[in-house]
């Protein structure tokens, strides 16, 4: 990657001069996404921070004020102007004009879409408005994983998977029941794999036997269990192939996989769903059996 622009110096709204010629900054939220998971790595702490925020909730990018932004991200609002014009725009307003542009350019939000389903359509509360709610998130969870999956992706993890000796399964805390299914999914499909479940904290022996030969699917969701990362970091250290099943392009998983799926689940009161997590798994355990039997 390339050195990381100057910082403006002086007045907070001062612009940033660049470093050498260097092409115009994206003018779509796809390509300033790309942009802020190529540069992360090099950004200083607090812009690397608003970069994170960024890409987590364009939504608030788009609506909320310079000081609201700043306020939950954790930043002075003056770290926006400087995070804007380091990856090349005028400032905060030219920057939040992408996200504004992202708006505009699609279908309403499957929030605001629930939103209106529950002014029309919710009543007196009670358990049936729980599973009212429950289930309509589960909804959106797998409209956004059908929206967003890259097939590309889909068919490269599916391949590498395929041709492993035996998968292992890595999940923890509100993971688990990922890896979990997928072991026991793929045990009925006739595919090798091992649940690395950690019980008495057994992770780094249950993983010691993977090999290049094999590959690792590796699940975990904010805050990342660091049991999960660990095992993970040590196993794809030994030249084990990885895919990763995670929720966003800054999960530390990310940075290791071969193959990663960014999965946002959608929540109800504050609990997130699994839904989209589960349909991946299974999309995922299927298209290993039938790449082999194919074979």
């Amino acid at each position: 990657m390339g050195k990381v622009d100057s910082m403006a110096k002086g007045e907070p709204g001062a612009r940033a001069e660049p470093e050498g010629d260097l092409p115009a900054p994206p003018r779509d939220f796809a390509g300033l996404r790309t942009l802020l998971m190529e540069r992360h790595a090099t950004l200083p702490k607090r812009l690397a921070q608003v970069a994170r925020f960024a890409v987590a909730h364009p939504d608030e990018m788009a609506f909320g004020t310079a000081a609201s932004i700043a306020e939950q991200a954790a930043v002075q609002p003056s770290t926006l102007v400087r995070f804007a014009q380091t990856i090349g725009y005028q400032g905060f307003s030219d920057l939040q004009e992408i996200f504004r542009s992202r708006l505009r350019e699609r279908w309403p939000d499957y929030e605001e879409r629930l939103e209106s389903l529950s002014h029309q359509e919710r009543g007196g509360g009670g358990v049936p408005d729980l599973l009212d709610g429950f289930a309509q998130a589960g909804v959106t969870s797998l409209m956004r994983l059908r929206d967003s999956i890259d097939a590309d992706h889909l068919g490269k993890a599916s391949r590498l998977l395929a041709a492993a000796d035996t998968i292992y399964l890595l999940g923890q805390r509100r993971a688990f029941p990922i890896a979990a299914y997928m072991a026991y999914a793929l045990g009925k499909l006739g595919v090798k794999s091992l649940l690395i479940d950690n019980v008495g904290t057994l992770g780094q022996e249950q993983a010691a036997f993977a090999a290049a030969q094999d590959a690792l699917i590796s699940v975990s969701f904010t805050p990342y269990a660091p049991a999960t990362i660990e095992l993970t970091g040590s196993t794809a250290a030994r030249g084990v192939p990885l895919v990763a099943i995670t929720d966003s392009p800054f999960s530390p998983l990310t940075e290791q996989a071969d193959v990663w799926f960014e999965v946002v689940e959608a929540d109800f009161a504050a609990f997130r769903s699994l839904s989209a997590s589960f349909c991946l798994a299974m999309a995922l355990s299927v298209s290993i059996a039938e790449q082999r039997r194919s074979r």
